[in-house]
């Protein structure tokens, strides 16, 4: 089996001054990539800044011979975002990869939780991979070529207590994702999500005996494969944990096209509505896929 390697390519890894993003850093680095480490260095919460905490990974890079340079800016606005690509040109001469992996926790019932607490960590994770990705997605599609990896979660996608906020971005990645899929298909750039659990300082203490199989270095093989030029799939979001990869999509069932379009009538065959059968189970791959899916529903009782 040939390695899999990233000889002469650039990657971004935001958030990368510890957890996941240090050890997506780390196995990059060993297989070849110039990387360039982003972290703001802040509290979990986001407040806060240190260099420190990218430079302990660049220097761990660097004494195992690998290749990186650190950079401090946040990803929260469109100057930070605009100003870690170019430090990747500035240090790198290009970008061929970027994992947006930045994010901080701000958990609260939602009845308790105010704007702060809403815009911060919106700003963060979802802001700062649009912020990030946009000059990074020009230079690739200038160039031919790229991989984006983002970070979701299964709070977004399936939901947890508390996390408001929090699963309002990462459900945005998701959707975020499918667009870059879509838009970036045509020029070499292919753009894929993750829904990782893992032990960091964000799930320290809440994993209980599963904290002991789900470390940081059992995600990075997905993502390094991911951001790979054999990487053949685009679109898609995987579950991750612990060495246990699952493909997460949108689906959505067979339906009923109403003959009388009512509450009542809706009330009536809500069951037929919502059946799970997975035979009949459509998987839409883009707004004009959803869009054929209705024409032809409606066209069988027209």
């Amino acid at each position: 089996m040939t390695e899999l390697r990233f000889d002469g390519r650039v990657a971004i890894i935001t958030g990368a001054g510890g957890g996941l993003g240090r050890s997506h850093a780390l196995l990059l680095a060993s297989r070849g990539a110039h990387v360039l480490v982003n972290d703001l260095g802040g509290a979990l919460d986001g407040s806060g800044s240190s260099a420190s905490a990218a430079q302990r990974v660049v220097d761990e890079i660097t004494a195992l011979g690998g290749s990186a340079a650190a950079n401090h800016d946040s990803v929260a606005t469109a100057e930070g975002g605009e100003a870690i690509v170019q430090a990747a040109l500035d240090a790198f001469g290009r970008v061929d990869v970027l994992i947006n992996n930045a994010g901080i926790l701000r958990d609260k019932a939602f009845h308790k939780m105010d704007a702060a607490f809403i815009d911060q960590v919106i700003d963060v994770h979802l802001k700062g991979a649009l912020y990030v990705s946009q000059p990074a997605f020009a230079l690739m599609r200038a160039q031919g070529y790229g991989r984006i990896v983002n970070t979701s979660s299964a709070s977004g996608l399936f939901g947890n207590f508390g996390q408001a906020n929090y699963g309002a971005a990462k459900a945005g990645l998701a959707g975020f994702t499918r667009v870059l899929a879509i838009e970036g298909a045509e020029h070499g750039i292919k753009v894929n999500a993750i829904a990782p659990i893992a032990l960091t300082r964000m799930t320290e203490g809440i994993l209980g005996d599963l904290a002991a199989k789900v470390a940081p270095e059992t995600v990075s093989p997905l993502v390094a494969y991911l951001t790979n030029e054999e990487c053949t799939v685009n679109g898609h979001i995987y579950s991750v944990a612990g060495g246990r990869i699952a493909r997460i999509f949108v689906a959505e069932t067979y339906g009923v096209v109403l003959k009388e379009n009512t509450p009542e009538a809706i009330q009536d065959q809500l069951t037929q509505i919502d059946d799970l059968d997975v035979t009949r189970l459509h998987e839409p791959t883009s707004l004009d896929s959803e869009t054929m899916i209705i024409a032809k529903a409606l066209s069988e009782v027209a």
